[in-house]
């Protein structure tokens, strides 16, 4: 008797949220548009949500890798479909300096798409190849300036975190010269940058973890103020309040309903509170957040406020 008591008790406390949910949502499989390179930190989280996403809203939930122009291409996509909710873009921070780079889309990244949430904040790493002496940052802006025409590094795009965290070292070092080398992913840059094609990379663990791993490269330091377990931040190094951190979203079409975007937002907090999800957003370098639609608003505000300042400040070309 005391154990239905409890599941009739639970039972009423779950009946609001489920009263909530919109009839007839979702009606029909699911695109969660990636506009990254398979293999890529984006591409691994979004996959690894998928399936609690999609048991959650009983729909099945199709990952669509979209790359190329900095994360138009993929983007565009979501603006053409319905806003019905069952079309999605799983996007990363350079979802904020899109518009600095495609200065002649055919949409516009603030009026046309509606936060769902957050799903994880994800500090990159700048790694070099071993052997070659870098240790930490010190070294490694030393190599630099005594480089004829500076170090390379890569990144997983133009406007992404990696360049951006790039740019601003080589700013506040005093001007040092870091070749900026684009990549469709974080993938590609570290196959590159264990092939010796490049001098560095500024990728999340991900892309990174496995060539420190395999002996290939080591972590100069950490884009976040914190640090990352042993590795220390770039901001302990001497640049105190240097903090870029990227980070993962969700995203639906403007216009969507309210009620289906927030069943969104309760599907992707089901997903990043799986124990097992958040142990393995933790392995590829990321920290699963609360997916809080109006957190994300004001969060795309602030971002792009400071990379307009970083362009002014830089001069950084970005498109």
């Amino acid at each position: 008797m005391a154990t239905r008591r409890l599941l009739l008790a639970l039972s009423l406390l779950a009946a609001p949220a489920l009263a909530q949910r919109p009839a007839g949502f979702p009606n029909r499989p699911i695109r969660l548009v990636v506009p990254f390179a398979p293999g890529g930190n984006s591409d691994t989280l979004a996959r690894l949500i998928q399936p609690r996403m999609a048991a959650f809203l009983g729909q099945q939930i199709v990952v669509e890798n979209r790359s190329g122009a900095g994360g138009a291409i993929g983007a565009a996509q979501v603006v053409q479909a319905p806003a019905d909710g069952h079309t999605l873009l799983f996007d990363s921070a350079s979802f904020v300096v899109a518009q600095f780079i495609n200065r002649n889309l055919s949409f516009d990244y603030e009026r046309d798409f509606a936060p769902v949430g957050t799903v994880a904040d994800v500090p990159y790493l700048l790694g070099v190849a071993r052997g070659r002496g870098i240790t930490d940052v010190a070294s490694f802006l030393a190599a630099a300036r005594a480089a004829p025409g500076g170090l390379s590094y890569g990144s997983p795009g133009v406007g992404s975190i990696g360049h951006l965290a790039g740019v601003m070292l080589a700013h506040r070092a005093g001007g040092v010269r870091l070749e900026h080398v684009p990549y469709r992913g974080g993938a590609e840059a570290a196959r590159d940058l264990a092939a010796g094609t490049l001098d560095a990379a500024i990728i999340s663990g991900n892309s990174l973890n496995p060539l420190v791993e395999g002996g290939r490269a080591v972590i100069v330091g950490t884009t976040n103020a914190a640090g990352i377990g042993a590795h220390p931040s770039i901001a302990s190094q001497g640049f105190s309040g240097f903090d870029v951190t990227s980070w993962n979203a969700l995203f639906c079409r403007a216009g969507t309903p309210e009620p289906i975007r927030r069943t969104l937002e309760e599907a992707v907090n089901h997903a990043t509170s799986d124990a097992e999800v958040r142990a393995r957003y933790a392995a590829a370098g990321a920290e699963a957040t609360p997916a809080e639609a109006d957190a994300l608003a004001a969060r795309l505000v602030r971002e792009r406020a400071l990379v307009r300042d970083l362009i002014r400040e830089t001069g950084i070309t970005l498109g």
